[in-house]
C-alpha cells in the first residue's frame, strides 16, 4: 500500500459553512486504525459544530471496514467491519478507574478539549497540504479516517453499515441514558420529551428496560406516530407556546395518575432544560439527555420533593461493554436500527441531508459512501 491514500470529505470552514473537498490520509502508526467509511449518520451536533468556526472534517457517527492497522493494534485487523465511537478512555484517570469512561479526563474530546488524544487526526489527515483535525477525533463524513484502536469496535453480527453507523452516538446516547444512567425498574413509567433521533432511542431503552408506560411528548404529530413504532405507549402533542411544558406535564399526570417515575429531556432547547422535573413524581428521576450547555433558569419548586436531576454525557458509555450489547440487542430484535434509517444520501447530497434534519423529516439520515 502507498504511504497515503486520496479521499474526499465534508470540511467545515471558518465562516460556519462547509465544502466537499479532496483530502489525503496517511497510513496508521502505533495504535491507529485506517477505516474505509461506508456509512455516516447525520446528527444535529454535526450541524451545530459548524459554529466552531474552524477547519475540521465533519461527522462523528460512522461504520466501515478496516483497511490497515498500526503495529500496536491487537483487537481488529484488515477487512474487519467496525463501528466507530468517540469515547476513547485512557483507563487510568479518576473518571475511567471510577467506571465513568465516557467522561475520561485525559482523552474525551468533550471533557478534556478538542486537542486531547488527537494525534491521529492532526498528523494523518491533510487538506490542501495542511494538517486538519477531525470532529470528535473521528470525522466520519469522509471516505476514510484514521483513529485510535480504542475508537473502533468490531461488528460480529450481520448488520447493514447504515444501521451500524448510527450506533456511534444517537443510539448510544439515547439507550445508554436509560440503561446505564437512569436504570429504571421493570414496570416503571417514563416520559420522553422530544421524539427525534435521540428521543426514539430513549424510548427503545425504556422498552428494553421493561418500562410499562412510556409517554412521548412532541410538537409534531408525525413524531408521536414514530414514537409509538419504537415503543411509546402514549403520546402528548405539545404546543410551542407551552412555557416549560407545564400544560403537557398536566396531561402526563392525567395519563399516568400522577407524575412519571422517570423523565428524559431530548429537545436540546435551553428553555426546556427544567421541563422533565415537572413530569416526574416525588423522588422521581429527570435526565437531561440532550446536553444543553447554556444557562437555564430553574424554579426550585420543581424539585419538590426528593427529585433527582442527572446530566450525563454519551449515555454513560463504556465502549467495550456497551457496543457489543447494543449489537446483541439488534441481533435479537430488541433494538430497532434498520427502521431508524429514514433516508440515505450521497456525500454530495449533504445539503439535502442537513435540510431534512433541520425540518425534522427523518428519524435518522445516513450518508452512504461507494467504494
Amino acid at each position: 500500500m502507498r504511504d497515503a491514500i486520496d479521499g474526499r470529505a465534508a470540511v467545515a470552514r471558518e465562516d460556519a459553512s462547509y465544502e466537499i473537498v479532496p483530502i489525503r490520509i496517511a497510513l496508521p502508526q502505533r495504535d491507529e486504525v485506517l477505516v474505509e467509511i461506508h456509512a455516516a449518520g447525520i446528527c444535529h451536533t454535526d450541524w451545530n459544530s459548524l459554529q466552531w468556526r474552524r477547519r475540521f472534517v465533519l461527522g462523528h457517527e460512522g461504520a466501515g471496514r478496516v483497511i490497515a492497522t498500526g503495529p500496536d493494534v491487537r483487537r481488529v485487523q484488515p477487512d474487519d467491519a467496525v463501528v466507530l465511537n468517540w469515547a476513547v478512555p485512557c483507563g487510568a484517570c479518576p473518571a475511567c478507574t471510577g467506571g465513568h469512561e465516557n467522561i475520561c479526563e485525559r482523552q474525551s474530546p468533550v471533557v478534556a478539549g478538542p486537542s486531547s488524544a488527537g494525534h491521529a487526526a492532526i498528523e494523518r489527515t491533510t487538506c490542501e497540504g495542511q494538517p486538519i483535525e477531525r470532529s470528535f477525533h473521528l470525522g466520519t463524513l469522509s471516505t476514510h479516517t484514521v483513529v485510535r484502536e480504542a475508537a473502533v469496535i468490531r461488528i460480529n453480527e450481520k448488520i447493514p453499515f447504515a444501521s451500524a453507523s448510527i450506533l456511534g452516538c444517537g443510539v448510544m446516547t439515547g439507550v445508554g441514558s436509560v440503561v446505564n444512567v437512569a436504570r429504571p425498574e421493570a414496570g416503571s413509567s417514563a416520559v420522553v420529551l422530544g421524539t427525534g433521533g435521540v428521543g426514539l432511542n430513549v424510548i427503545q431503552g425504556c422498552r428494553i428496560a421493561g418500562c410499562t408506560r412510556i409517554v412521548g411528548v412532541d410538537v409534531q404529530e408525525s413524531r408521536l406516530g414514530m414514537a409509538r413504532q419504537f415503543g411509546a405507549t402514549d403520546g402528548v402533542l405539545a404546543t410551542r407556546d407551552d412555557e416549560g411544558l407545564l400544560r403537557a406535564a398536566r396531561e402526563v399526570q392525567s395519563l399516568l395518575g400522577g407524575g412519571a417515575d422517570y423523565a428524559f429531556e431530548c429537545t436540546a432547547i435551553p428553555e426546556l432544560g427544567a421541563a422533565p422535573l415537572a413530569m416526574i413524581r416525588n423522588a422521581g428521576t429527570a435526565v437531561a439527555v440532550s446536553g444543553v450547555e447554556e444557562k437555564v433558569v430553574v424554579d426550585m419548586e420543581l424539585f419538590e420533593w426528593d427529585k433527582r436531576y442527572v446530566n450525563p454525557l454519551y449515555g454513560g458509555c463504556s465502549p467495550t461493554r456497551d457496543f457489543p450489547r447494543l449489537i446483541d440487542w439488534y441481533a435479537s430484535g430488541a433494538l430497532k436500527l434498520d427502521e431508524l434509517v429514514t433516508k440515505t444520501y450521497a456525500l454530495d447530497d449533504l445539503p439535502d441531508a442537513f435540510e431534512d434534519l433541520l425540518a425534522g423529516r427523518n428519524a435518522k439520515g445516513v450518508v452512504l459512501f461507494e467504494h
